[in-house]
């Protein structure tokens, strides 16, 4: 099970990383003249909504996983199957120039002094209705161990999501501009491929 937390522990860290998932709702905040506690706030709302809709999807996945528990050869199979075909498709996308995926709408940078709740309904429900699927070939390796595994990694994956956005919205407003990598924002793709290939072949080939 350690080593089914580290894997969504690294996974967790680099999607929160991504500055499409933080870096609009900076330029949002500043747009809307949002105190920075408002913009942290309605940050970690966003993140949550964004964070609750994969791990819904990552409790049925979990489901699945506790009935392929019956094969111990399928619950490593089938995940780094899973993630080394995320990681391939990823790469395809990136090297054929789509576009990363965006979570914000852009009619949410109009001026206004202060958020309000149609803006941040909209914020959330945009982040809810893009969940990442990453992180669930860790739920169907985290069911075999029933509910436990399916709670401690939502658990870890909410924590991360939240934290680190918060975290790199907070260094963003306060000047810590280096956070910002260009990289990152027109290659997602190929950096997440390539997580994805490394942590599928590290559970093909590290496992009890």
């Amino acid at each position: 099970m350690l080593h089914i937390l580290l894997g969504s522990l690294m996974l967790s860290l680099i999607h929160a990383a991504i500055p499409n998932h933080w870096l609009p709702l900076v330029v949002i905040s500043k747009a809307q003249r949002w105190s920075h506690a408002e913009a942290l706030a309605i940050t970690a709302l966003t993140g949550a909504a964004h964070a609750s809709s994969t791990i819904l999807i990552g409790i049925f996945v979990g489901l699945l996983g506790q009935r392929l528990a019956a094969d111990s050869r399928l619950v490593w199979l089938v995940p780094g199957l899973l993630l080394l075909g995320l990681g391939i498709a990823y790469l395809v996308l990136d090297l054929r120039g789509h576009s990363s995926h965006e979570h914000i709408p852009p009619e949410a940078t109009a001026p206004s002094r202060s958020p309000t709740a149609a803006l941040v309904l909209s914020l959330s429900a945009a982040m809810f209705l893009s969940p990442c699927i990453e992180i669930e070939a860790y739920y169907l390796q985290g069911g075999a161990y029933g509910w436990t595994g399916v709670a401690l990694i939502s658990l870890l994956y909410l924590a991360v999501t939240v934290l680190g956005m918060v975290v790199l919205v907070h260094l963003a407003l306060r000047g810590a501009r280096r956070i910002r990598s260009r990289y990152l924002e027109h290659h997602e793709r190929q950096a997440s491929g390539l997580v994805l290939l490394a942590l599928g072949l590290f559970t093909l080939l590290v496992h009890p």
